[in-house]
């Protein structure tokens, strides 16, 4: 984990960077967002591998900055998703390193509580404005849990994947 002020800011950069560069990727092979969930890659990349602020700050600023340059995601997802993916920087490098929890455990729990608060967010919001969902539709659709299970099985296999040849090459270093 990063603990110095240089590395702290290239590696948010960095993270950052990927958010907004993979949901492109993903969107020109005609592989949909809300699908595959590609801005949660690089997010829990930062918490897991950088720690929980940079997970948090990476989450925090990803959504705006990526609707800002690219138009997605859709303008209503953009505070929804600043305040789901924060928790899954933050969580996951709090759970990872703080708690000890092994990998798998910290993903797992990561993702719930990003999804809660993203439901949370439909609440709050949904009381300024009309949404495509209600907190109520979301969450007995499983927390967006079927429309994103293939994003999901590709984080379950490839962050756990990614961390430990990270660590791994980070030992030889």
């Amino acid at each position: 984990m990063p603990v110095n002020r240089t590395r702290f800011i290239s590696h948010s950069a960095l993270y950052l960077a990927l958010a907004v560069l993979l949901p492109i990727g993903f969107h020109a092979m005609g592989l949909g967002g809300r699908l595959f969930l590609p801005m949660h890659i690089p997010v829990l990349l930062a918490g897991f591998l950088a720690g929980p602020l940079c997970g948090l700050l990476v989450g925090l600023l990803a959504p705006g900055l990526s609707y800002l340059l690219t138009g997605m995601p859709p303008t209503y997802a953009v505070p929804l998703m600043s305040m789901e993916l924060p928790m899954y920087g933050l969580v996951a490098g709090i759970a990872f390193y703080k708690l000890k929890l092994n990998i798998y455990l910290a993903l797992v729990i990561a993702m719930i509580i990003g999804r809660l608060m993203f439901a949370f967010g439909l609440i709050i919001l949904g009381m300024f404005m009309e949404l495509p969902y209600t907190a109520t539709q979301f969450i007995a659709a499983g927390g967006a849990l079927w429309t994103g299970l293939p994003g999901i099985m590709v984080q379950v296999v490839l962050i756990p994947l990614i961390v430990a040849a990270v660590k791994r090459r980070q030992g030889k270093s």
